[in-house]
């Protein structure tokens, strides 16, 4: 049996039709040409994510916020309270959640500005999704320049990941934030702030040098005897034992040194005040804060009082940050799973169940309630609902003067 029929045979096997192909790892090649992540993903999780407390908590904020929203299928102006869509987002494999995987995408999108997502067919429709780690993926381009494929490699095995054979559509999804200088990858957050990031990272681990090292001052003794001459040996281990036994290590820290027999201290760098550490190292972090869209009041950093108050910084954060993100992410997925003839599909973030959003809500179905000039279907029309009203309520509804805000979500 030859290469192509073993293999043929293996993914046709009963026992693999389930199976995301990526976790089969097939070493299977076929014609195209890959182009690579042009930068290291594995050292901006490591030293960013992973080692950097501003960064590890604006990732974590904006990932769970938008993986927390709630999302809404519309088909055409009509919402859609059932649909296998839902049921695959809800349930998208046995050992994960939908929040669980949504927050996955978000985390890959703003560490390495890629996110994909596999799509597993049974019966010739999609049954789970499985995302892939963006630094095992890279684009294969077509002879017209377009993405035609992925690979996804790991343990130096590599399987490729192409059109569907059942519907003819592809079986990855690429999610990527816009790239300048970049056709097929996408800009990381993380990569605009690179430089704070380093700053910041540089100063935490001079403070814990300095916490380790503080009684090895950073300058010089020198000896000034009235003749000009130099310690004898005797003096010199002596001066260098007091030194080590008591003035090293953090116990020690901030320990005055007394110097005797001619014997002056000439320092040789810079004070932690002078190089105004504690400033610079919080101008960092707010860049950082910056580079992610996060207020930096929310992550706890001292000196912005941009925002009046916390809640207005939370709602700026949701605004600005998480809903635009949690909308293109699901306009794309909704593109994705489905139909490939096209219904008018719609999948779009539900900004009325955001908690942090209902004094914005309750205000505008207050202004809208007590608009005696609006009709009822033009009231559901101005607070994002459909014009016509559920068959249980009369044509114009208690709407129209109570102002009461649990009416416009009646249906």
């Amino acid at each position: 049996m030859g290469l192509k029929s073993m293999l043929e045979s293996l993914l046709h096997t009963p026992g693999e039709v389930k199976a995301s192909r990526a976790g089969a790892l097939l070493a299977f090649h076929a014609a195209g040409r890959p182009v690579w992540t042009p930068r290291d993903y594995a050292a901006l999780a490591r030293e960013g994510y992973a080692r950097n407390p501003v960064v590890h908590r604006a990732v974590r904020m904006i990932s769970e916020a938008a993986a927390s929203v709630p999302l809404v299928l519309y088909e055409e102006d009509r919402e859609l309270d059932r649909h296998p869509l839902l049921d695959l987002l809800a349930r998208p494999s046995p050992m994960a959640s939908g929040t669980a995987l949504l927050e996955e995408v978000y985390g890959h999108l703003l560490v390495a500005g890629n996110a994909y997502l596999e799509r597993v067919l049974i019966d010739g429709a999609a049954r789970e999704l499985h995302t892939l780690r963006p630094d095992r993926v890279k684009v294969v381009l077509g002879s017209d320049g377009w993405p035609e494929a992925f690979d996804y490699s790991v343990a130096g095995r590599t399987v490729r990941l192409g059109p569907s054979e059942a519907d003819g559509r592809p079986t990855v999804l690429h999610l990527k934030v816009f790239h300048p200088l970049n056709d097929h990858y996408g800009f990381a957050p993380i990569e605009a702030a690179q430089v704070s990031l380093d700053l910041h990272n540089a100063a935490g681990a001079w403070n814990k040098a300095l916490l380790d090292n503080a009684a090895r001052p950073s300058g010089a003794l020198v000896y000034g005897g009235a003749e000009g001459g130099n310690l004898s040996d005797e003096q010199f281990d002596r001066l260098k034992k007091e030194l080590e036994e008591g003035y090293q290590g953090p116990r020690n820290a901030g320990r005055p040194l007394l110097l005797e027999g001619g014997l002056d201290w000439k320092p040789m760098g810079f004070t932690p005040r002078d190089m105004d550490f504690i400033a610079a190292k919080n101008q960092a972090a707010r860049e950082i804060a910056l580079a992610f869209g996060v207020p930096p009041m929310l992550l706890g950093i001292p000196g912005d009082n941009t925002y009046a108050n916390f809640q207005e910084a939370n709602r700026a954060f949701w605004r600005q940050t998480v809903l635009p993100l949690a909308g293109r992410v699901a306009e794309a997925l909704a593109r994705w799973l489905g139909p490939a003839e096209g219904t008018g599909l719609r999948l779009r973030p539900d900004a009325d169940r955001v908690e942090a959003l209902s004094s914005e809500r309750e205000a505008l179905w207050r202004r809208v309630g007590a608009a005696d000039f609006l009709s009822a279907s033009e009231k559901r029309v101005a607070v994002g609902y459909g014009a016509d009203l559920p068959p249980d309520l009369p044509p114009e509804g208690s709407v129209e003067g109570g102002g009461d805000t649990s009416t416009p979500g009646a249906g």
